[in-house]
């Protein structure tokens, strides 16, 4: 679209659009600012193979080679390397930094200093504190004072709020993870708005947003109009970190360097305002490809040019940190910042949306070695190009660190072809969306309710009213369903009310400026409920139903261990007995959750994804009735539990695949690990089989697959011989993480786990 307000470059025979540059449209909006159709009409689909790729140039060898030595300085220093106890983090809060200056093509760190933890105390001071504390640190007195007497964060706000029973709930592990007291996450800004667009244009479009929010001013108009009000700030203030760089964000980026900058610029103001529990990046490969192609068309860069550009942005986003405190380590393991990157897919129209680009991000794995950031998840299509299929099937035999979910799937039931993943599993249209982060319900626990009469089974406190006593000694199916579905619709309603809560005193608190920023105005929201614990409710289910279960109790009647008499099917054995089970309770539970109201009118999901809290939720969830004992670690997110799925590979990725994504939209996690020699006694057949997997599992409506392909033996090396396997990289549930940052538990929970040595 030719026009006075827009710069116009020819590429071949196409025309490009590539970004707007009048400062005065005065009727601009959201509406206006199209990214994705930029996207559709420039994109050079690329259905080749991976051998025009390049390997790592010095001067990227020689900067990657100083951020290794700055990640062992952080390992040895329990983690950390550095905290700037003084400042505050935000978006301009610090002067510029630089890992290699002379060398770096991409620059901007969060802090002054490589791998330097900054405060972000509006979450909660509290937690800030402690974090410092565990690392020998104390916060400023300045920052103290302020944060105890003058202001008041998120968290505190919350928990004015929160009732007794809220608080019991999560105490007693009931509901976990809730972002009560650190940044929600899980909302992706359009950071490729930047770079199309530049920061004048997208502060004009704000400007008219607000000037069409007239009318009554109503509770829901007057905070409308002070977000809005609080992104042009964002904007200005992401204007004011590209001049501390030397850089003019203010116009839209004009190469590919620019471009990829630009970009960067944008997730950068993101990670110092906030940290949250995931900051994903998006889907930029297929966008920043238009810029590269044309450099490269016009001889202004070469290929390896190109591949450094990449490497160089992978570098900075790997460099990402936040400062968390011991607990929060606990259930989100291996200092996991969840840059999830989306690759590949296919467009609306049918053609694909791989581009050289794509497999330039997937060979940042082999220049500067495996890694869980960024966590790249490919796009699957049984259509997409053959070559960059065998190259995501080879880079996840080589470094088990990238992840799968299903275009085909996610396209058909959300509409949108232009979407990344928030998080580990989420599907979030670019721009348009946003989620609302909820952590998840222990499902096991929920069924012990269910058991004792609403009592919690480790400490015999009561939980839930009204759960009537089991008349039978021996466990009915019928009459422990019933129970179920009570205690289920409680903790559903108890579920709705912490989230509503934490989400007003986020927004109120906490808000984040600069990924709304670049965010149509007043998106549609989604409210992401999680559940845990499904395949130990399956299991139990599975044994009431088809063995004779009998409790054993306490003095006080309250469940301690359970005798089975007899045999019963085990999840994930391709067997519809006990897999209709674990289909069926959480398409039970979202209509529970879709009876409740939501804070913004947010539409509710649900997600089957523990991340790596399986192994607490495991130490806060009594024995159940499948046989599992006390204490133990649950399987991850829709895994069978380890060792039950015991006929094979391809019949436990059959019962995982019959979960409904209609009712978990959130998303379905599974975690696949598999000997290498199964896949094949030759690398080329390791690829086709790896390839045929993944097509024959999404062509059963599957939706997401971690592939780890490795042997149990390694990782038993790792944990005694941790120096050795520096960037031993493992897929654990809907994210990566260094198999060395996990803890001893969490180790052996992995370790633990199902390594299929048959198909």
């Amino acid at each position: 679209m030719a026009s006075k307000y827009f710069r116009v470059y020819k590429l071949s025979n196409n025309t490009i659009t590539l970004l707007m540059v009048n400062s005065n449209l005065n009727n601009i909006n959201s509406h206006n600012i199209d990214v994705r159709g930029f996207v559709t009409k420039n994109i050079t689909p690329y259905s080749g193979d991976a051998s025009f790729l390049k390997g790592a140039t010095q001067r990227t060898k020689d900067m990657w080679n100083i951020c290794l030595e700055a990640i062992k300085e952080e390992r040895e220093n329990n983690g950390v390397r550095a905290i700037d106890n003084e400042l505050i983090s935000t978006i301009t809060s610090h002067e510029a930094g630089y890992i290699d200056r002379e060398n770096e093509l991409i620059v901007g760190l969060q802090t002054d200093m490589l791998l330097k933890r900054a405060m972000k105390p509006y979450g909660g001071f509290s937690v800030v504190e402690r974090a410092c504390k565990e690392n020998g640190v104390e916060v400023s007195p300045k920052v103290k004072e302020f944060f105890t007497k003058y202001t008041k964060t998120h968290n505190d706000g919350v928990f004015d709020v929160y009732t007794p029973e809220i608080r019991t709930f999560r105490s007693l592990g009931i509901l976990t993870g809730l972002p009560d007291n650190y940044a929600r996450g899980r909302i992706i800004g359009d950071y490729r708005r930047i770079a199309l667009y530049g920061t004048d244009a997208l502060i004009e479009a704000k400007q008219a947003d607000k000037a069409l929010l007239e009318g009554p001013m109503t509770d829901s108009r007057i905070r409308l109009r002070e977000e809005v009000a609080e992104q042009i700030k964002a904007l200005k203030e992401i204007e004011e970190l590209g001049k501390i760089y030397n850089l003019e964000l203010s116009r839209p980026a004009e190469t590919a360097q620019e471009a990829v900058q630009w970009v960067y610029m944008g997730y950068l103001a993101a990670v110092k305002e906030q940290d949250g529990a995931a900051m994903s990046l998006g889907n930029v490969s297929s966008f920043l490809d238009i810029y590269i192609e044309k450099d490269i068309n016009e001889g202004k860069i070469t290929e390896e040019f190109a591949q450094e550009l990449i490497d160089q942005f992978v570098i900075k986003l790997r460099m990402v940190r936040h400062l968390r405190m011991g607990a929060y380590n606990d259930i989100f393991a291996g200092d996991p910042t969840w840059v999830t990157e989306a690759i590949g897919g296919n467009m609306a129209d049918g053609r694909t949306k791989v581009t050289k680009t794509s497999f330039r991000f997937l060979q940042t794995l082999y220049n500067l070695g495996p890694s869980p950031e960024p966590n790249l998840t490919v796009l699957w299509s049984e259509s997409l190009p053959e070559g960059f299929k065998e190259f995501c099937a080879k880079v996840s035999i080589d470094t088990s660190s990238i992840q799968y979910e299903n275009d085909d799937l996610m396209q058909d039931s959300r509409c949108s072809d232009d979407y990344g993943i928030a998080c580990c599993v989420s599907y979030q249209e670019i721009g348009k969306q946003i989620q609302f982060f909820g952590a998840r319900c222990n499902l096991a626990k929920t069924l012990l309710l269910a058991l004792n009469e609403g009592r919690c089974e480790i400490t015999g406190r009561q939980v839930i009213d009204g759960i009537p006593a089991l008349k039978s000694e021996v466990l009915d199916f019928d009459e422990v369903m019933d129970n179920f579905k009570l205690a289920m619709r409680e903790v559903a309603r108890v579920y709705a009310d912490s989230m509503n809560i934490i989400h007003y005193m986020h927004d109120k608190y906490y808000y984040e400026k600069a990924q709304m920023a670049l965010i149509d105005t007043n998106p549609h929201i989604h409210l992401a409920y999680g559940a845990a614990g499904l395949s130990i409710v399956a299991d139990s289910l599975s044994a009431i139903k088809h063995a004779k279960v009998t409790p054993v109790r306490d003095e006080n009647g309250i469940t301690k261990d359970f005798t089975i008499d007899g045999e019963f099917p085990f999840y994930g054995n391709d067997d519809d007995r006990v897999d209709n089970f674990a289909r069926e309770i959480p398409i039970y539970f979202n209509s529970l959750l879709k009876e409740l109201p939501t804070y913004k009118n947010a539409e509710p999901t649900l997600s089957i994804l523990t991340i790596t809290s399986n192994v607490v939720y495991g130490k806060k969830t009594g024995a159940t009735p499948d046989g599992r004992a006390e204490g133990v670690p649950f399987a991850p997110g829709a895994n069978p539990m380890h060792g039950r799925d015991s006929n094979g590979a391809l019949a436990s990725l059959s019962s995982v695949a019959k979960l409904d994504y209609e009712n978990s939209m959130d998303g379905i996690s599974n975690t696949f690990s598999i000997v290498p020699k199964t896949l094949g006694p030759t690398e080329e057949q390791r690829r086709e089989n790896l390839v045929s997997i993944m097509d024959g599992y999404f062509a059963k409506n599957a939706h997401h697959l971690n592939v780890n392909v490795l042997d149990r033996e390694m990782l038993l090396d790792a944990m005694d011989r941790p120096e050795e396997y520096p960037q031993l990289t493992i897929r654990v549930s809907g994210y990566a993480v260094n198999f060395v940052r996990l803890t001893r538990a969490q180790q052996m929970e992995v370790i633990s786990r199902s390594f299929f040595d048959a198909m």
